[in-house]
């Protein structure tokens, strides 16, 4: 396949970015995404350019690292995360714009690399349980019924990725906290810090500079996780509760 690349290019967060134009030639349909970028890359380094920086690291759809727009779309035009996304999603001669993550709160470290440190302080403010030190419980000591446990597992899949984020018009992080929060939440070994964890997990959502959330839904139509826009409306119960009850109090 030959491909035309339109990248975004940018130095550093203090200077201004602007798209630039490579062809690749000789690309597999059975390559995945981030490997038609090595192969470019390859090509940068032996001719003496600076390579374009991108995030990755298992490569393998775990992780979330593979943050990119392609085309307009977060992660690609498949529901995948970059990494898993191959060539045979294009056509050969195709023309592909591939740019950062787009978002206030995502601002850019280099060429496609964006700080998403934003996620950590959120989940810093309240993605924790109690935990008594000591010998481990026994496996079953905390019975968790199986519609709990099923919905827990639903939000932990959650891998932080982004892309919620930057498919929303409005660049909000109301996916990415509603499965931090209902995940524990749902869970008995989360009951203790059920009332303060939504409150301060949505303070620190809107301190870091995320957007205001419309339900437009285009966040759980591109999370390659499935994460459902129902879990929005589950957070919001659990901050009203919350505020109700006066958890902070």
């Amino acid at each position: 396949m030959r491909l035309t690349l339109r990248v975004w290019r940018q130095r550093n967060a203090a200077v201004e970015g602007a798209m630039s134009t490579y062809q690749v030639d000789g690309i597999s349909p059975d390559m995945s995404f981030l490997e038609m970028l090595d192969t470019l890359n390859e090509r940068l380094i032996l001719e003496g350019e600076d390579p374009i920086a991108f995030d990755h690291d298992c490569r393998e759809g775990i992780c979330g690292a593979c943050s990119l727009v392609i085309n307009g779309d977060a992660h690609g035009p498949e529901r995948t995360t970059t990494c898993q996304l191959h060539m045979r999603s294009f056509r050969d001669g195709d023309v592909i714009d591939v740019e950062p993550w787009r978002a206030a709160a995502f601002p850019v470290v280099k060429d496609l690399v964006v700080d998403r440190s934003a996620f950590d302080r959120i989940i810093q403010a309240g993605g924790y349980i109690t935990a008594p030190t000591g010998a481990a419980p026994e496996a079953h000591a905390t019975p968790v019924p199986k519609p709990d446990a099923d919905r827990a597992f639903e939000h932990a899949e959650c891998i932080g990725c982004g892309a919620c984020v930057a498919a929303c018009p409005n660049g909000a992080a109301m996916l990415f906290t509603s499965a931090k929060v209902n995940h524990l939440n749902v869970l008995p070994q989360g009951a203790p810090e059920r009332g303060t964890r939504v409150l301060d997990m949505v303070e620190r959502m809107d301190a870091e500079g995320f957007g205001g959330c419309t339900l437009a839904g285009e966040c759980a139509t591109v999370c390659p996780k499935g994460i459902p826009l129902s879990s929005i409306t589950d957070m919001n119960r659990e901050w009203l509760r919350a505020t109700a009850k006066g958890a902070r109090r």
